[in-house]
């Protein structure tokens, strides 16, 4: 692949192609890609399997939605358009194909369960994305208001007393609850039976806790209590690659009934992809298009992310050019104009802190795959994974 970064700190450079983990992309591989809820032929079939599971669950829930009346109504109407419009639907995808790679249609356990199963997951995602976009003070997502945005312009737009940014930020932690709440009912109600369902809570229990950790790591971090690389690794682990991808095929194998061989194969699979996945989204959040990623250029500068490109940078400069390293400092978390972002950029790229996060990112793809490679999974769930994986790492700036 040829590094976007060049694209916008004004020089191309090249880079290997030939990374073990890759295959072709054609099409959207985002997500394994399904005709019915137990076959893995067809474009986009899950994803909109996924959504429809979606939509009956939000249906399910509309006559108490009613009753409560008020303003809950469209509160749950704005949660619910949050949730189904865009999203690449990576772990259900994830937690379905561990399912199959593990030989769950094999097991008795029905399909529509496990889908709805998996399914639950995206109301996590929507949980985590909406206090995410609280806690940045973003103002888009996906190319739209954050919903926090959205509820202060509805405040703001109906004159109603107080301050529009506070109700905002206040109906969207209560809503992101709502999703989280909504989760487990979805889990729960799945249909599953008690033994899937038994081995099922463990997971989801880790995977709750580890992202909530995971954020409040991702807080203290840009307190700038720690600017290590290993702090900033570990904000990965736990924000992003657990309850990503590592946690869901985790979910998919305990679903299965998988042997503890496989099952430590998909995590080990799972761990190195979703950190994988969020260092791409750190050279992502500097360099990446608006158009592409649905969020302002250099969002994570302004916001005063500390990535581990950021921590890579700073450790670096710190060595060679404390200037450098200084005005990296003063310039996390504070606003900045195109042609200081565009300075940023460049200094990124000089440090050589670019070229180790991409190099990182080939290094987690190819232990991933060969552990994938050395598994019980069976070929046709592999075959998916691997597209998942280079979906997930290839995007583009």
């Amino acid at each position: 692949m040829q590094s976007f970064c060049g694209h916008y700190c004004g020089d191309r450079y090249s880079r290997n192609t030939q990374q073990p983990w890759r295959i072709a992309l054609s099409g959207d591989l985002s997500s394994p890609v399904v005709d019915t809820p137990t076959a893995a032929t067809g474009p986009k079939a899950l994803r909109t399997a996924v959504d429809a599971k979606l939509a009956e669950f939000f249906a399910s829930r509309r006559a108490v939605v009613d009753t409560v009346g008020g303003g809950y109504p469209a509160a749950v109407a704005d949660l619910e358009a949050f949730v189904l419009r865009g999203g690449k639907r990576m772990r259900p995808a994830f937690a379905w194909t561990a399912w199959l790679g593990a030989g769950g249609e094999s097991t008795g356990v029905r399909a529509d369960a496990v889908l709805r199963a998996c399914s639950a997951l995206e109301l996590i995602q929507a949980c985590a994305l909406i206090h995410d976009d609280i806690i940045d003070s973003s103002s888009t997502r996906r190319g739209f208001p954050t919903v926090h945005v959205g509820f202060a312009r509805r405040h703001r737009d109906a004159g109603w007393s107080g301050s529009s940014d506070h109700f905002g930020e206040s109906a969207a932690i209560l809503v992101g609850d709502l999703a989280l709440c909504w989760a487990d009912d979805l889990l729960r109600e799945s249909g599953i039976d008690a033994d899937a369902a038994r081995r099922a809570q463990p997971v989801w229990s880790a995977m709750r806790t580890e992202v909530l950790g995971g954020q409040l790591l991702d807080i203290e971090a840009e307190a700038g209590t720690d600017e290590s690389v290993a702090a900033a690794m570990r904000v990965n682990r736990y924000k992003t690659a657990a309850y990503t991808v590592e946690r869901p095929l985790h979910l998919g194998a305990v679903l299965a009934d998988a042997d503890e061989d496989l099952i430590a194969a998909y995590r080990s699979f799972g761990a190195d992809i979703g950190i994988a996945f969020q260092l791409r989204d750190d050279l992502l959040g500097v360099f990446g298009d608006p158009e592409v990623t649905g969020k302002p250029s250099g969002d994570d500068i302004t916001e005063g992310k500390r990535t581990v490109l950021i921590a890579l940078a700073l450790q670096k400069a710190d060595e060679i050019r404390p200037d450098r390293a200084a005005l990296l400092r003063n310039s996390l978390g504070t606003e900045l104009d195109a042609e200081a972002v565009a300075d940023i950029r460049s200094i990124l790229v000089e440090l050589g802190a670019v070229d180790a996060v991409e190099r990182q990112i080939d290094e987690l793809g190819t232990r991933a795959v060969a552990v994938l490679d050395n598994s019980s999974i069976e070929p046709d769930a592999a075959a998916h994974l691997r597209a998942m994986a280079t979906a997930a790492i290839v995007r583009q700036y």
